[in-house]
């Protein structure tokens, strides 16, 4: 476990979690060399299993910590919802070689920001970053497809549905949209099925997003799955 203390707030200060020093060693050096007229990104430690990695969390304050699902004594999807506990403010990015929704499911619902894979070109890791410190989930574009028909597929009994939308504020017409956006659906797709103007669909969008506190719809799928507010396929 080696911990590093911050000295700025002008920073995105990141906690590296993985059980392989090699992969910890290069992370830390690519983020820490990235372009510093952008805000710069800090490695505040590193961790080489979950145990390590909720100490840390707790110790540092992180606000990205990049964790690897498959570790010794606690994995990944065991460690996230207590790094979450440990450090409320942080964001967690799961980066894996794992993509099978097995994994990919548990670790969206465990509180996972961002669900990542380790072949993902180092920018676009770094954007990553940067996105997910200004609250934007962050999600492989094959991950997203997993999720996205996990979602579509899964179904929830009509009674733990009520309970859900008797809790999140939504109007019919809302919650009907948000399954619709869980179903993969694009805003025009939304307006022929219900058969209403697209305007109308992007004002409900505007209000589901406003209302749930979330910034887009890649959220507000993940809304739908972690509460069961899918659609029903047969």
């Amino acid at each position: 476990m080696n911990k590093v203390r911050s000295v700025s707030g002008d920073k995105i200060r990141v906690l590296i979690v993985d059980d392989h020093a090699m992969v910890r060693q290069g992370l830390r050096t690519f983020l820490e060399l990235q372009d510093t007229s952008a805000l710069p990104i800090e490695v505040t430690g590193e961790a080489a299993n979950g145990i390590e990695a909720v100490e840390l969390a707790r110790d540092t304050q992180p606000d990205i910590v990049l964790l690897d699902l498959v570790m010794p004594e606690m994995d990944g999807i065991q460690a996230a919802p207590k790094i979450i506990e440990a450090s409320p403010r942080s964001r967690v990015i799961i980066l894996t070689s794992f993509g099978e929704e097995d994994k990919v499911l548990p670790a969206i619902r465990a509180g996972a920001q961002g669900y990542l894979l380790k072949d993902i070109p180092p920018n676009e890791l770094v954007q990553a970053v940067r996105e997910a410190y200004l609250g934007k989930v962050q999600l492989h574009p094959e991950v997203a497809k997993k999720l996205m028909l996990a979602v579509a597929a899964k179904e929830e009994p009509a009674s733990g549905r009520a309970a859900a939308n008797s809790e999140n504020g939504l109007t019919g017409r809302e919650q009907e949209v948000l399954r619709l956006i869980a179903d993969g659906m694009s805003n025009h797709e939304i307006a022929e099925k219900l058969v209403i103007s697209e305007k109308t669909v992007k004002t409900h969008v505007s209000n589901l997003l406003s209302k749930l506190h979330l910034d887009d719809r890649t959220q507000a799928a993940i809304y739908a799955l972690r509460h069961g507010l899918t659609t029903d396929k047969n």
